[in-house]
């Protein structure tokens, strides 16, 4: 029998995902699963996106350009000048949503063996995309107690080796949903220059920022302006994750050109995605506030919640929709199993996320857990009342 690959072997699961099998055998049995585990928001999508795919008047539904649809990379452009990016359609590369555009990225910067630093928690699927490239993901550890703020430079570049070719950075970041500051970009910006790296740039969630502070882009900051890859997607801002359209921008010529043998290689981003996406750019005021305002509203209820339940914590997350919280509880992996093959209350569980999955330091995040509030306040609600109950009944309980 001949074996698999070692890189299969050592691919992680996704800690997002992997307890999917369980919420179906608790559905199966009638329990009802709130799902907090997934950022899928329950938002409509923009109705000029559904009325360009009802009104598709294509004959033919052809291959697209490699690096996606000049009208969509054009309006893409247009839509980063709103917040003084800089670019142009040349500069953007449409990938099958942003986790393909990280891909590319590792795939066309790194050789097998660099490493890039990332601060940690970290979206899970960055070591999946690491792996897939033979590079190696160091991690720089942030904290709970400290907000998830940027550890300090010294952290970072005690790190730095000769293999070292980039950091990675989330902003707004998921999952903690923290903002970095002015001074922590231009810290991490003074480090990318000195040491003449690649800063990847994952800013998926810059629609959602719920401070007086700005969000600031890799793009805002002077001086590496050849040495930033942007990511992009818009999954989130329109609520159309499954039409898998995301982008990379970078102004480097050689980096551009790495990338588009990729895209050359698996031909093209799905059409129908991107005529969705290009409609959708046209979203009206009224709907990118509604959305804002939203999760705003279900910011505040469920940390507040989370807050009053005894033993919890969550620091208030700055952007995103996404919150990391500590609970008291001896294992969060084994905790949020648990939920899902032995707890209801009042017919139904919760579905959340151990935060371990999102580090890659043994230990850390043990009683963390990733939570998404993609869901309607009364489902956050009745989220939060399931989740106090089974903090109560959990064997596993530690002292408060």
């Amino acid at each position: 029998m001949p074996t698999i690959s070692e890189r299969g072997q050592i691919m992680p699961a996704s800690p997002i995902r992997k307890l999917v099998p369980l919420a179906r055998e608790a559905e199966q049995r009638g329990v009802e699963v709130i799902r907090l585990n997934i950022g899928q928001p329950d938002l409509p999508t923009p109705q000029e996106g559904l009325d360009a795919l009802k009104k598709i008047d294509r004959s033919i539904l052809e291959y697209s350009p490699s690096e996606g649809l000049l009208s969509l990379r054009n309006k893409l452009a247009d839509y980063y000048h709103r917040f003084k990016i800089d670019v142009t359609a040349d500069d953007i590369i449409v990938t099958t949503g942003g986790s393909e555009a990280v891909l590319f990225a590792f795939m066309a910067c790194l050789d097998p063996g660099d490493e890039i630093i990332v601060p940690e928690p970290a979206y899970a699927n960055y070591m999946a995309f690491a792996i897939s490239a033979g590079a190696k993901i160091v991690t720089v550890p942030s904290t709970i107690d400290q907000g998830f703020a940027l550890p300090p430079v010294a952290d970072f570049e005690k790190l730095i080796t000769p293999r070292t070719k980039g950091i990675l950075i989330c902003n707004p970041n998921n999952p903690t949903g923290y903002l970095y500051t002015q001074k922590e970009m231009n810290q991490i910006r003074d480090i990318v220059r000195k040491y003449d790296l690649f800063l990847f740039s994952d800013e998926v969630y810059r629609e959602f920022t719920y401070t007086g502070a700005p969000y600031i882009s890799a793009f805002h900051l002077p001086g590496i302006e050849e040495q930033v890859v942007l990511i992009d997607s818009v999954s989130k801002r329109y609520s159309e994750c499954g039409i898998r359209i995301g982008a990379l921008i970078t102004k480097n010529a050689e980096l551009k050109r790495n990338v588009m043998k990729f895209c050359q290689a698996r031909l093209s981003p799905p059409l129908l995605g991107q005529i969705v996406a290009e409609a959708s750019i046209d979203a009206s005021s009224e709907y990118m506030l509604m959305t804002y305002n939203e999760y705003v509203e279900r910011r505040k209820f469920l940390i507040d919640g989370l807050n009053r339940i005894p033993g919890c914590y969550s620091p208030i997350p700055m952007g995103a929709f996404y919150t990391v919280v500590s609970l008291p509880v001896d294992d969060a992996d084994r905790f949020c199993e648990w939920c899902l093959r032995e707890f209801e209350h009042e017919g139904a569980t919760v579905f959340m996320a151990p935060a371990s999955g999102f580090y890659m330091t043994p230990g850390m995040g043990r009683n963390e857990v990733r939570m998404a509030y993609v869901l309607k306040r009364e489902d956050l609600a009745r989220a939060l009342k399931v989740l106090a109950a089974a903090l109560k009944a959990y064997p596993g309980r530690t002292t408060e």
